[in-house]
């Protein structure tokens, strides 16, 4: 592909298309916080793990060591239950979708005495705190709570006014520079194919990836062949994990048509990043809607 009409299918490409259960919530710093009454002892909550994904779960009551039961314990790599805590790293051995029951039980016989949890297989994502609460909380902790509501508003609300503003925009170059996208430095784009590396486990087969920084944003353009005998493949999720594990916000996915069996296709990813945070390698993981298949992509850099 011409660098020029790279570059042109970007900039439109920027521009196009584009939790839990109740009672949880997703604090500012990452960690997913679930309260338990006293009579939710018999009651599921959902948790996300993910294959090599390290998933803890901090508890404010000591547990019983003899009354932990974990469902398929055959999945998983890692499991390490101490007093208060609990750490789940799947293997590859877990299918995406597959769920598996999780219990543990109080030390103090107090109520709730017990709680179960649906540990619920990602492809690419995981929870990878969940605080436990089930003890009285203090006034400082519902004051926490508030500031992180807050802060979560906040973040909302800046989202919902990027969307309007970008759905206001022009299109083109033009609309790059009504949302800020891009500066007089402009988009510089690279070749990384020969450079990244891929999971054998891949169920299509990626042939041409090239990357795309502009002032506020990083994209991928990956082109992939499908293996014979599948299924039509759609990508509908990505990451984006940096050095240090943390993600880039994904701000959309795009791919024009399924893949097909033997066929070709093009999948565009686009997410936040500052030129600070977009250096070093990543690893990219899409996947797909309905079914475990994945394609993994390993030591991708940006311009």
């Amino acid at each position: 592909m011409h660098a020029t009409s790279s570059v042109v299918f970007l900039s439109l490409s920027l521009l196009a298309g584009s939790s839990a259960a109740q009672g949880n919530m997703v604090s500012g710093n990452g960690a997913r916080r679930i309260e338990l009454g006293p009579d939710d002892s018999g009651a599921l909550t959902e948790i996300a793990v993910s294959p090599g994904l390290s998933t803890v779960l901090l508890f404010d009551s000591e547990l019983a060591q003899e009354g932990v039961a974990l469902e398929g314990r055959h999945a998983f790599s890692n499991v390490d239950v101490g007093r208060t805590t609990m750490r789940l790293v799947p293997s590859e051995r877990g299918t995406p979708g597959e769920k598996f029951r999780v219990s543990v039980r109080f030390r103090d016989g107090a109520a709730p005495p017990g709680a179960s949890f649906l540990l619920t297989v990602h492809p690419a994502r995981a929870d990878s705190l969940v605080e436990v609460y089930r003890s009285a909380r203090s006034v400082e902790s519902y004051q926490q709570e508030a500031r992180e509501a807050r802060a979560e508003t906040r973040r909302c609300q800046e989202e919902n006014a990027r969307l309007v503003s970008e759905h206001g925009a022009p299109g083109g170059f033009a609309g790059l520079l009504a949302t800020g996208g891009i500066d007089v430095n402009g988009v510089a784009g690279r070749i990384v194919t020969k450079t990244v590396s891929l999971d054998r486990r891949n169920a299509l087969e990626p042939f041409q990836v090239q990357s795309f920084r502009s002032k506020s944003r990083i994209a991928l353009e990956v082109s992939l062949r499908a293996l014979r005998g599948g299924l039509p493949w759609t990508a509908s999720g990505a990451t984006l994990r940096g050095p240090s594990g943390t993600e880039l916000k994904v701000l959309r996915v795009w791919q024009e048509s399924p893949i097909i069996s033997g066929g070709n296709g093009r999948v565009v990813i686009e997410a936040e990043a500052s030129a600070e945070s977009a250096r070093g390698s990543f690893s990219l993981k899409l996947w797909e809607a309905e079914g475990p298949r994945t394609v993994t992509i390993g030591n991708v850099t940006f311009p």
